[in-house]
């Protein structure tokens, strides 16, 4: 039982850290994982810990490509397990999209500790465990280049939460369109996928599952629109802005 009272003017933030402590407990969480969340939740505080225009113009962007596609997969790895295991659940049904589970610290263990979160999330098929459909992806050395042949190896879109920049790049020169979810507007993986939503992944998740349903009623030629509108590098130099407005605002104030 958490001991955190909700009036705690950081409840929200300590309850995610609480979120991950919890999930290195149970095996999902690699040490690493913890040290990354951190370095996140500093980026949070200067872009004020809410979901600015910039990342809502992200996530209107994210949910039209993830419809237009014809192959969406999903890569969870153990941060977004323990985070938000239904919502990803939830977005990949909403979606029509694969599961696949994809470590940089890869062990067995994690993987079947992660799997069975997410099918008592209500996950159905996860890839990225059978050895026998597994494939390497060019130029990359570490343990996430090996992807499943029928998730995202075969994918045209592929979201990658709280991604690594090695990955993503070697997603983009395979072809694949890249969404992710990254708090450093500066990061090599802000800067080198397609679409890049700068905001907590916990507030972000339910606004792209929530714009998702919305545009399912729409047709491919303005989801289409929606898409070309997007231009990735502007909106990364607006969420910029964004942080040094913040910091402005913070020395008047001090």
């Amino acid at each position: 039982m958490s001991l955190i009272p909700k009036s705690h003017p950081r409840a929200k933030s300590l309850f995610i850290r609480e979120k991950l402590v919890k999930g290195f407990d149970n095996g999902l969480v690699a040490k690493e994982g913890l040290l990354a969340q951190g370095r996140g939740e500093a980026f949070d505080y200067l872009l004020g810990e809410k979901t600015g225009k910039p990342a809502k113009n992200a996530i209107r962007a994210a949910a039209a490509q993830l419809l237009i596609a014809e192959r969406p997969v999903i890569s969870v790895n153990g941060n977004i397990a323990a985070l938000c295991p239904k919502e990803i659940v939830k977005l990949s049904k909403q979606i029509k999209a694969k599961l696949e589970v994809n470590l940089f610290y890869a062990n067995k263990m994690r993987k079947q500790a992660i799997t069975k979160t997410l099918k008592k999330s209500g996950a159905k098929e996860i890839l990225g465990l059978n050895p026998n459909t597994s494939t390497k992806l060019l130029g990359i050395d570490s343990a996430r280049r090996i992807v499943d042949k029928n998730g995202i190896f075969a994918a045209d879109v592929v979201l990658v939460p709280l991604e690594d920049g090695d990955r993503t790049i070697a997603l983009r020169k395979a072809g694949k369109i890249v969404i992710t979810f990254d708090l450093n507007p500066l990061s090599r993986t802000s800067q080198t996928a397609n679409i890049t939503i700068v905001d907590n992944v916990t507030r972000a998740i339910n606004l792209l599952i929530d714009e998702s349903k919305k545009l399912s009623k729409k047709n491919n030629t303005l989801l289409r629109k929606i898409i070309d509108n997007f231009d990735n590098k502007k909106n990364l130099s607006e969420n910029i802005l964004e942080i040094k407005e913040n910091l402005t605002r913070g020395v008047k104030i001090a």
